[in-house]
């Protein structure tokens, strides 16, 4: 550590549910960016802290662990880090968060860190649950028992951060000593350590015990050294897994006391049940707890569509009337078509549906930090066996609601690699909110927008039901794969449930905040490359064949004595027809054509594997060239298409329920392929998931626009 350095790094570490998001939120504010760790797909977070005057500090998110035996992904990030004082993330301070009100747990991964000699301020959230739950505890023996600094804090008000900035800015700047370490060494513990301090030049007796029970996880060890570190544990007949139940246990000895002294529970509320007790009775009940949960995702989705309406309804207009603008001050040419054609129609396809995605993400957000979601975990896991899945595998099908991605990544806390390969398998099934603009245009077209039984939107419902149809195939697909996969490992569930709390509103904000910017963000760069090639592949042809098209439509125009705005859009369809887009559709139609899809389809479904979200986009696009009704929106424009040979309307209700089928099923994603095949480690299952979702697509699809039509 540099002492002349005004800035620093501090880790921010803790137990999962230890209130360590809202005190990072605290400490950085907005001053955030995500990012990875180094050479692999963890999420990092790291903001920008002013501590003292002159001396700020990045501080560096870590995933919620319970101990340095790790068991999933994120934990051995942990490991990783606080194993290799060269990391790029090793740092100078640690800052512990833990949850006063459960404190005993949370002292295990405490009293590691402060083995490896890291100067650690120990920070004990949630003082006002404590408050209410009449809980007195005594700071300055704490400090002087655990041999650091303790600061009583609160991530809800923000009480003492201002104080627990301080004490980071004080020990980022002092030289302190090693502390005593908490564990006794057993001989042949003693013995290895030092062997291996002298081998690999390790400064801390404890950090060498962690390489000799994880050196095979560690990446930064080349492969002559995790041989050598090998054949030192051969040498010193080291059990890894015996040592790790001994030093757990001698910690628990250790802390348990200390806790039993400087934390005292009223001896009347010893035995009463607290209101999570009483909930709980309701909420994880065998029979009432899943329904709860079902009415809770069932209400979830009819306010997507009841809030969203009025600030859809404000976006389609602001957009409907920048096109206007811009056609009429602007002169005419391509830039001018560009934009309003190909750009801002693209754009507009997408960014009416932030609302929508802003009120999902809000309300699982709420679910999760009022401390619902782990519940659902508890819930649903001996169910989630029955079909290969494990309890935590509901937070990603249930995130998969949002986004596939974030999902996916989320399954590395299952530590079953059986599990864990199922559910990244099938959690693309789930409808995520990339699909809520495609279900928006098309449900409009196989259901009017009705009250049922005098409160439930009758599109919401359908809505609902097309989410119920991804939780069917998701949960089937995953039995199947369960019959298929062979392995012997064996699966169980290990989660603490928080108490129920109220939500920290700016803690979902920020989240809502960080999930959209990262939604328009990312969607937004694939709509505007895809909407550009798009504009210049229908507007564009080989030679000669757009002139000859244009001149056919004149003739057919004159014949019929058509208007000015009839012959423009029967110009702009037959030039369409002949452009570069035109002969890629065509070149698919025969394969669509029995599931209800013309050409133009064709296009979108092209398009939208970049992500689904842009089927949207590709439709505004195409049906917004050429036409002077540009006060007509995206839903107007596909609901006045018809077949220029018979005249019938493309989207009847075969066609529209055909096509939501399609999206239910299809995995229109490369990005979701991308990280499956990142999450793997192998493109063979990326390829698999492709192939059989596009066989379930294409397939069902078929059979629903046969049935009906």
């Amino acid at each position: 550590m540099n002492n002349n350095s005004k800035h620093f790094k501090i880790a921010l570490l803790g137990n999962p549910n230890s209130g360590k998001s809202s005190v990072f939120n605290l400490l950085t504010g907005l001053r955030q960016k995500v990012g990875n760790f180094p050479g692999v797909t963890v999420d990092k977070k790291i903001g920008h802290a002013q501590l003292k005057e002159g001396i700020s500090a990045s501080i560096i998110d870590f995933p919620g662990t319970y101990s340095l035996y790790p068991t999933s992904k994120d934990e051995t990030i942990v490991i990783n880090t606080f194993a290799n004082p060269q990391s790029e993330n090793y740092p100078d301070v640690v800052i512990y968060v833990a949850d006063i009100t459960k404190l005993e747990p949370h002292l295990l991964l405490l009293t590691q860190i402060h083995d490896l000699g890291l100067p650690t301020v120990l920070a004990l959230n949630m003082i006002d649950l404590a408050a209410k739950e009449r809980l007195t505890y005594d700071i300055e023996k704490l400090s002087k028992l655990l041999q650091i600094p303790v600061i009583p804090i609160s991530g809800r008000s923000g009480e003492n951060i201002e104080q627990l900035k301080h004490i980071a800015a004080d020990l980022c700047l002092q030289n302190s000593e090693p502390p005593k370490i908490f564990y006794r060494f057993s001989k042949k513990e003693e013995q290895l350590a030092s062997d291996l301090q002298t081998d690999f030049n390790i400064d801390n007796p404890f950090r060498a015990l962690i390489y000799a029970h994880h050196y095979d996880k560690m990446p930064f060890l080349s492969g002559l050294q995790k041989r050598q570190i090998e054949s030192l544990c051969k040498q010193h007949e080291f059990e890894s897994f015996s040592l790790q139940i001994r030093e757990t246990m001698q910690r628990y000895d250790k802390f348990t006391p200390i806790v039993r002294q400087v934390l005292q529970k009223p001896i009347d509320d010893s035995e009463k049940d607290t209101l999570t007790d009483q909930l709980d009775l309701v909420f994880t009940h065998r029979i009432f707890g899943p329904l709860i949960f079902f009415l809770f995702m069932f209400l979830v989705f009819q306010a997507i569509f009841a809030w969203s309406e009025f600030p859809m309804m404000l976006i389609e207009t602001a957009f409907g009337f920048a096109g206007q603008t811009l056609q009429n001050i602007l002169p005419e040419g391509w830039i001018t078509d560009l934009l309003t054609e190909g750009i801002l129609a693209g754009l507009g396809g997408i960014l009416i549906f932030i609302p929508q995605i802003a009120i999902l993400f809000f309300l699982i957000s709420i679910l999760e930090e009022v401390g619902y979601m782990a519940r659902a975990v508890f819930i649903f896991d001996r169910l989630m066996q029955k079909f290969g899945l494990n309890g935590r595998s509901i937070v990603a099908l249930v995130s998969g609601g949002a986004c596939a991605i974030p999902a996916i990544m989320s399954t590395r806390t299952i530590s079953n690699w059986k599990e864990r390969l199922i559910t990244i398998m099938v959690t693309p099934l789930i409808s995520c909110s990339a699909r809520i603009p495609v279900y928006t245009v098309l449900v409009g077209f196989v259901v009017p927008s009705v009250t049922v039984w005098g409160i439930f939107n009758a599109q919401g419902l359908v809505f609902t039901g097309l989410y119920l149809l991804g939780i069917v195939a998701a949960l089937v697909s995953a039995w199947v794969f369960k019959l298929i996969l062979q392995t012997e490992e064996s699966s169980f569930l290990m989660i603490e449930l928080p108490k129920y709390r109220a939500p920290m509103i700016k803690n979902v904000l920020l989240i809502v905040k960080e999930r959209v910017m990262t939604f328009t963000i990312e969607a937004g760069k694939v709509i505007m490359v895809i909407s550009i090639i798009l504009w210049v592949l229908a507007s564009y042809g080989p030679s000669n064949k757009m002139e000859l098209a244009e001149q056919n439509a004149l003739e057919v125009a004159a014949q019929k004595n058509l208007d000015e705005t009839a012959t423009a859009d029967l110009v702009a369809g037959k030039q369409i027809e002949a452009s570069f887009a035109g002969h890629l559709g065509k070149f698919i139609e025969p394969a669509i054509e029995p599931l209800g899809f013309d050409w133009k389809i064709g296009i979108a479904l092209i398009t939208s594997f970049a992500a689904r979200e842009v089927f949207v986009g590709t439709m505004a696009t195409i049906y917004s060239i050429g036409s002077q009704e540009d006060e007509y929106t995206i839903r107007d424009r596909l609901a006045k298409a018809t077949h220029p040979d018979t005249g019938l309307p493309v989207y009847t209700m075969a066609t529209s329920l055909s096509l939501l089928i399609f999206y239910v099923f299809a995995m229109q994603c490369m990005s979701t392929l991308a990280v499956v095949k990142r999450e793997t480690k192998s493109w063979k299952w990326a390829a698999i998931q492709f192939v059989y979702m596009t066989a379930m697509a294409y397939f069902g699809s078929l059979g629903v626009y046969q049935l009906l039509s």
